[in-house]
């Protein structure tokens, strides 16, 4: 077994890698870029190197500085994760070069399938059956228009050398095959700087099954069940289960046999996964194979009780698999929600920024959390939005499914927008418990999986409410207690006023829509009046910060996290944002004081509104802002001009950041 291993990547699976290898007594030595100093990773592992700036392409895919480090630190072996390196042939070739043994499969089976024409060939070959297409080196635009008129329609259009979806078109008719192939070729090109295609029968409903496969140097293989992987987004994997639902013993062992003999026709050592398609009547297609350990790994480890990234470093370091396939057995069900920083509403486009509040639920031998990042981390432009992955187990599907509702509303992030409320759409939707499941299920499903933005609620803004005015009450104790005289009835914070019911107005921003809440000071809390009548609420904050409200009569348990302007309420596995607003303010007078104005929220800059230079008057919008999808204004805040704006149009910012610096007028010398 090795002393040290480097890990060649970041994020949840680096974590992951350092984890087993430290229960090993194996030492550690991370990597890491410019953006990535304070990452988990960094802090898990025995030693970690910089390796440069944030950009995946001048750090974490620069395979020199990767092995410059793994030679100075003593490594004897790189294990690459996935993404990145994982598949790179070259990378792994040059490892053997320098004497590092990297923890995957032989140079020649990585390049056997980095190809999906030629893996289809070798596939073919082996006897593993393949979709009804073309896989040829021919690529004239007639020739594979004939190709496809041949096979018949509805046709996929694949990019050879793609993944996620790239390079990626469904024809449905001849008529439409010349501009599908050629968007299919420039997304092909800019994405892999490759543009040939290959050509399949498109299966209208099928699912998306995978075999897990290991291999080891002394000639033994096996599979390791399947997962489940059809619930996608953009040809991507959100959920994945195992096993598969409705899968029989008879066609789990066709199945496996057939990944095996794919694994053994490349020579494969190591963790694999080979990827069918898994049709109506019960046929399964070769779809590709990866030549690493796959993002949904743990949901095969949680129903075998074995650890894979245990097995590829006893394998990588000479020992044989260890046990055999009959030795392996199914217990219970797994499923595994990729939590990610994406917005669903707005064709999951990633969410940035900083990860305010972020609570996970206790893990256990049910409920596992992989993850690459805590709260106060940021979430950036530079590589992929996963926040976790959220595994559940029990000992059938449809408790895991219970367990994972649960789990998934337990989970709460703030600063970003993520797919948390979505992913539990997905798993309470009466199709998925039924097992109705294919890779189209998203889009079939996805008015009521995605649903329209409605108003917050009563409840919540009585929630939102609610803890303003005891952030205000704890705000004024505080300063009656650092004031000289305590005891001074100026100081009281129960809202008594002589002859006069004390009151506040709430105003928020939801949604673009104004709402005003009126708040009475009453003995035993505060009478709120909200859009749908009055209501009598109090309440405390535990020392988790929870929030412990009674509303009415109706005790509950919240979360309400503020940020700046912005106020999140956490309900019910729900969350909502709101904007507080001063209807009254025009500026930031601190901040102008000082010469500078700041972002109130994580944000995008969407435009710049002011010339350098140019006097404007008190009010005049210098920067438009979007956070929370909605458009915020920075105006100035008094007489002047702008001395220099620090981010262009575009650039997203951090709450506090300093957008801009200002030079105030001066005033004119009193006579």
């Amino acid at each position: 077994m090795f002393n040290t291993i480097l890990i060649a990547n970041r994020g949840e699976i680096a974590c992951r890698v350092i984890r087993t290898a430290q229960r090993l007594g194996i030492r550690t030595v991370a990597v890491y870029s410019d953006a990535d100093a304070g990452a988990l990773h960094v802090t898990l592992a025995d030693e970690a190197h910089h390796i440069g700036p944030a950009p995946a392409r001048e750090s974490y895919l620069v395979a020199e500085r990767i092995l410059e480090v793994a030679i100075r630190s003593g490594a004897e072996a790189v294990h690459p994760g996935y993404g990145f390196l994982s598949e790179n042939a070259g990378f792994a070739e040059a490892c053997a070069d320098k004497g590092i043994v990297f923890i995957g499969p032989p140079c020649a089976a990585i390049r056997a399938m980095g190809s999906k024409s030629a893996a289809k060939e070798i596939m073919g070959a082996a006897g593993v059956p393949l979709v009804p297409g073309y896989h040829g080196h021919e690529q004239g635009a007639e020739f594979l228009q004939a190709e496809a008129d041949r096979i018949g329609y509805p046709l996929l259009i694949k990019a050879s050398a793609g993944g996620g979806g790239k390079g990626m078109r469904v024809v449905v008719r001849s008529a439409d095959f010349t501009d599908a192939l050629a968007g299919a070729r420039r997304e092909a090109m800019s994405g892999f700087g490759d543009d040939h295609v290959l050509l399949e029968r498109y299966l209208t409903k099928p699912r998306h099954i995978e075999i897990q496969v290991f291999a080891d140097s002394h000639g033994n293989a096996l599979h390791i069940f399947e997962r489940d992987c059809s619930i996608q987004r953009r040809h991507q994997k959100v959920v994945e289960e195992a096993p598969a639902f409705g899968m029989t013993p008879q066609l789990r062992a066709k199945m496996g046999e057939a990944a095996v003999a794919a694994a053994r026709a490349i020579g494969y050592v190591g963790a694999g996964t080979v990827e069918f398609l898994l049709d109506e009547d019960g046929s399964f297609y070769f779809m590709e194979m990866n030549t690493r350990l796959q993002v949904e790994h743990p949901v095969t480890e949680m129903i075998s009780g074995l650890d894979l990234v245990e097995w590829q470093l006893r394998v990588a370091s000479g020992e044989p698999m260890p046990c055999t396939q009959e030795q392996l057995a199914i217990s219970g069900h797994a499923i595994e929600a990729r939590i990610y920083a994406e917005d669903p509403s707005r064709e999951f486009l990633p969410s940035i920024g900083r990860l305010r509040h972020m609570r996970t639920p206790g893990e256990s031998a049910h409920v596992r959390i992989d993850s690459g990042v805590r709260q106060g981390d940021e979430v950036s432009i530079n590589y992929d939005p996963m926040i976790a992955k959220l595994i559940v187990w029990d000992t059938d599907r449809n408790a895991a499914i219970r367990r994972l509702r649960t789990a998934l509303a337990d989970f709460e992030v703030v600063g970003v927008t993520t797919n948390t409320g979505f992913l539990g759409n997905v798993v309470a939707h009466p199709a998925f418990s039924a097992g109705a499941i294919d890779t189209g299920f998203i889009e079939r499903h996805r008015d009521g999986l995605i649903p329209e933005s409605v108003p917050a609620s009563d409840r919540i803004l009585a929630l939102a409410a609610l803890d303003l005015m005891l952030t205000r009450s704890a705000e004024a104790e505080s300063r009656a207690k650092a004031s000289h005289d305590p005891h001074s009835p100026w100081h009281h914070t129960g809202g008594w006023r002589l002859n006069y019911d004390n009151y506040h107005f709430l105003h928020f921003i939801d949604e673009e829509q104004a709402v005003t809440i009126t708040a009475h000071y009453r003995p035993t809390g505060f009478l709120l009046g909200l859009p749908g009548g009055s209501m009598l609420v109090r309440g405390d904050r535990d020392n988790a910060g929870d929030l412990h409200a009674d509303l009415a009569g109706t005790r509950i348990k919240a979360t309400v996290i503020r940020s700046g302007a912005a106020i999140t309420v956490l309900d019910q596995g729900k969350s909502h944002q709101l904007v507080i607003h001063n209807p009254h303010a025009v500026g930031e007078q601190d901040d102008a004081a000082a010469g500078r104005l700041t972002a109130p929220m994580p944000g995008k800059i969407v435009a710049v509104m002011a010339e350098v230079g140019v006097r404007v008057e008190r009010g005049t919008p210098l920067i438009i802002m979007e956070a929370m999808k909605m458009e915020h204004t920075i105006s100035a805040p008094c007489d002047g001009s702008v001395a220099a704006f620090h981010y262009p149009v575009g650039a997203v910012v951090n709450e506090g950041t300093e957008l801009l610096d200002f030079t105030a007028e001066a005033e004119p010398p009193q006579p």
